[in-house]
């Protein structure tokens, strides 16, 4: 008597089988997260040298926009140049990863569609690219301070704390836009709007400290607020502060905004074959 089974390869429903699957498959992650590099450069006839330009275009236009027409005060005696690229920095990289990673399951369907692998590793491997022009525009950042001869002080060693706040705010948006983007497809027309908007509403062409007041803690709703003003916070040091109100707030807003992108996406990932 012959009996016909079907082999279902579903994810772990447990939280700990579903963190020992993403570290089975970490050489995938790897393959994918290398593969979305040499993509996004390949044709290009600048190459990676578009992770210098952009940035440093972006800080030309708003320091004449800001410091020479607006007349926007720096913090403290850092040069208005140094100010704005310091928060093009997490703002770039933010603002990458989130496009990146809203269209990346629309954009792997038919590896998706085919094969079993944890899901979240496909957005996770599309924010390594926005890390890799981080470091790039890093390394411009120090050459623009040594031309002012600016040196910053001993808070620079808590940037990784604000680099992770950076991420865990991307991802978090990353993972719940690249769920709702399989099914409602408008999704990749509303985040290229999302990301415009959100750089003029975010601190990156001013000083944050010109939001009166009253305003500030409602004004630090926008969680890059916090980050953006860690980031000058650590390396511009000096009479650069943090208002501590709203940074404690944004802390609060990535945190939950990652676990309920992180719910979200794990809650609808069993359905993506199907609907993609």
């Amino acid at each position: 008597m012959n009996e016909s089974f079907d082999l279902i390869i579903e994810p772990g429903k447990g939280i700990k089988q579903f963190w020992s699957d993403l570290w089975r498959y970490r050489e995938l992650f790897y393959f994918l997260a290398w593969r979305d590099i040499l993509v996004r450069y390949k044709q290009t006839v600048i190459g990676i040298a578009w992770s210098v330009v952009r940035p440093v275009l972006t800080m030309l236009i708003f320091t004449v926009i800001f410091g020479k027409f607006a007349k926007f005060p720096s913090e403290g005696n850092s040069p208005y140049p140094i100010l704005v690229f310091v928060a093009m920095l997490p703002w770039q990289m933010f603002a990458n990863a989130l496009t990146e990673s809203s269209t990346s399951i629309i954009t792997n369907a038919n590896l998706i569609s085919k094969v079993y692998f944890p899901r979240l590793i496909v957005p996770g491997s599309a924010v390594i690219v926005s890390l890799i022009d981080f470091l790039i525009s890093f390394v411009i950042l120090g050459i623009l301070m040594a031309w002012y001869q600016f040196v910053p002080g001993w808070r620079i060693i808590t940037l990784p704390f604000f680099l992770l706040l950076a991420l865990m705010a991307a991802l978090g948006f990353g993972f719940w836009l690249s769920a709702l983007n399989v099914k409602y497809r408008d999704f990749r027309y509303i985040v290229p709007f999302m990301v415009q908007f959100g750089l003029y509403i975010s601190p990156v062409g001013f000083s944050s400290s010109v939001v009166p007041e009253q305003w500030r803690l409602l004004y630090s709703l926008n969680p890059m607020v916090g980050v953006i003003d860690g980031f000058r916070w650590a390396i511009l040091g000096g009479m650069s502060k943090l208002y501590l109100p709203g940074f404690l707030l944004s802390i609060v807003l990535t945190l939950g905004i990652f676990l309920f992108g992180l719910y979200y996406f794990r809650k609808t990932e069993r359905f993506f074959a199907d609907v993609i």
